[in-house]
């Protein structure tokens, strides 16, 4: 597995690190805020995922994402602002969930 965890400060990304670490399961933590993400991952995840299952929702501007037309101005936005993500995102080479999914994570192992 080669797990990446992007994530911000706060209950759900400690408890991905948490759930990872105690599998011993090694994993590479990029901070969200920081260092954003690149334009070739968030499509990836998106794909994964679903733009709309990457939008926090209880981000202040999270209503105005979904006022934008095009899938391309959307990604535009997020890239422009990183926090607007649902945090942690968890991918393992071309899976990726947003959120805390352990469920999901079960499967990978």
């Amino acid at each position: 597995m080669n797990i990446q965890i992007f994530g911000k400060k706060g209950f759900e990304t400690q408890k991905a690190e948490r759930y990872f670490k105690e599998r011993r399961i090694k994993y590479q933590y990029i901070d969200l805020t920081r260092y954003g993400i690149s334009r070739g991952e968030l499509q990836s995840v998106k794909n994964a995922v679903g733009l709309d299952d990457l939008i926090d929702e209880k981000h202040p501007d999270a209503p105005l994402i979904q006022y934008l037309a095009r899938t391309e101005d959307k990604l535009e936005r997020i890239l422009e602002d990183p926090t607007l993500l649902k945090a942690p995102i968890v991918r393992n080479g071309k899976q990726a969930t947003a959120g805390y999914r352990p469920e999901i994570w079960k499967t990978w192992e």
